[in-house]
């Protein structure tokens, strides 16, 4: 299955103990770093790795470090995105829940490297049952002298917090994160300033998400030219993918970055292939807010290469015939899947998440669920297929925030790539209403579409 990092020991027996853990080689990266290593030195092992933000933008970890004011006088903080709430992401849970030590690991070694003496795990709300898990490996890591005061006999100290959100999709948008942590309402930030230089408390903050700090452990311990070695290109190192839908293995699998997205699908050692054993349809690969794309070109590329579960690869084509690979929340479509009531189920999602801070956003995401609606129950009219279109370009790029792009670019998607099936909604309104579940088939050679029985 390749190689694993941060899953390798995820089934011993009482891996969420510190005991089992540390007889496991746990906390070695706190070691090192602490009594042979300079804060400089760990920021710099971190920027060879390669490693990019694994919550979706994909942005350069080690970069994103090196951006922190550390000039200014004002405390510094490392905050741990785990507010997941992505529609078909699930690794960080996974992660927490099983091993939640590899989590605090990281949080300790990235905050030293940073200079933080406070650092917080913002998690969303319904993972409440976590909190409890992550507080009591927290208290753990006080008890054994890696948390608190002059840690591991060295001058440095930390102190780590768990903050649970309230629900709220939009706080996994940073600056968002940060209000809410401050109590505030959680709407996202005009950036500039940025964290980096004004994050929490106006202070500089670097916020990374759970598999982006976790995976700080191992680059520490192997270094980051051993990390680089894995994966293809500039998509360096494993990736935690959170595969669902129509498979006969869903689950969390890490993955070297360059696996083709075909063995993904249909290798044994992943997602084993179709369930039922039906025709693939549609993937969408990074979670519910990237494009889908259809069985073609999810397997290959524009230019007929193989498709890689890389970054490059997932996204070459742009948005014409591409998607991106995002926070890893692949979910798999077989033919028997609507494609307007998967977008219609999406558009309901972001447009209760909008947090109506944004005109385009607030009022885009309302117009766009209340044509998808009208369309899958039998209402719609051919000018809604090209007015949904319209208002999803009117909402890319003209918010403050991502969450406008994240409601906008499924919309754009399915609609270029299955246009006949919403225009075949628009024609046969009588059988759209059938309330038995239904799906329409691709193409025929004779250019019809017809329902799955």
């Amino acid at each position: 299955m390749g190689r694993q990092l941060l899953l390798e020991h995820i089934a011993e027996p009482g891996i969420e103990t510190f005991a089992v853990y540390r007889k496991k080689g746990g906390y070695a990266s706190v070691e090192k770093a602490l009594k042979t290593m300079t804060p400089d030195q760990v920021t710099e092992e971190v920027k060879i790795s390669g490693l990019r933000g694994r919550g979706g933008a994909g942005f350069p970890a080690g970069m994103k470090w090196s951006f922190l004011d550390r000039k200014s006088e004002k405390p510094r903080y490392l905050v741990c995105n785990a507010d997941e709430s992505e529609p078909g992401t699930f690794k960080d849970r996974y992660l927490m829940e099983k091993i939640p030590h590899l989590l605090i690991e990281g949080m300790i070694t990235g905050s030293y490297a940073l200079g933080a003496k406070t650092s917080y795990i913002y998690i969303r709300g319904e993972y409440m049952y976590i909190v409890g898990i992550l507080e009591k490996a927290i208290d753990e890591a006080y008890a054994n002298g890696f948390l608190g005061k002059n840690i591991l006999g060295t001058d440095y100290s930390l102190d780590l917090y768990v903050h649970p959100g309230a629900g709220a999709y939009i706080c996994g948008e940073e600056t968002a994160l940060l209000e809410s942590l401050e109590g505030k309402r959680g709407n996202p930030r005009l950036k500039p300033p940025f964290p980096a230089v004004s994050g929490l408390y106006a202070s500089p903050t670097v916020v990374n998400n759970v598999e982006t700090i976790a995976a700080v452990v191992p680059i520490i311990n192997n270094g980051g030219a051993e990390y680089a070695k894995i994966g293809i290109g500039k998509s360096t190192g494993t990736k935690l993918i959170s595969a669902s839908g129509h498979i006969k293995k869903p689950g969390v699998y890490e993955i070297e970055l360059g696996v083709p997205v075909e063995e993904f699908i249909y290798s044994d050692q992943y997602c084993g292939g179709m369930l039922t054993n039906r025709p693939l349809k549609a993937v969408v690969a990074g979670g519910s807010s990237v494009p889908i794309l259809p069985a073609d070109l999810i397997l290959k590329t524009a230019k007929g290469e193989k498709r890689l579960m890389t970054y490059e690869s997932l996204s070459d084509g742009g948005f014409v015939s591409g998607s991106m690979l995002g926070s890893g929340g692949f979910i798999v479509m077989d033919d028997t899947t609507c494609i307007v009531r998967n977008l219609w189920s999406f558009a309901r999602f972001y447009h209760h998440e909008s947090c109506g801070q944004c005109s385009p956003c607030r009022e885009g995401t309302g117009w766009m669920e209340k044509v998808l609606h009208r369309i899958e129950h039998g209402h719609g009219h051919m000018g809604d297929i090209d007015l949904l279109v319209d208002v999803a370009k009117k909402i890319e790029g003209n918010t403050i925030c991502p969450l406008g792009d994240a409601a906008a670019w499924p919309v754009a998607s399915a609609i270029r790539h299955f246009r006949e099936e919403f225009e075949y909604h628009v024609k046969y309104p009588e059988k759209i209403k059938n309330p038995k579940h239904f799906a329409i088939e691709p193409f025929l050679s004779e250019k019809k579409l017809e329902l799955v029985n």
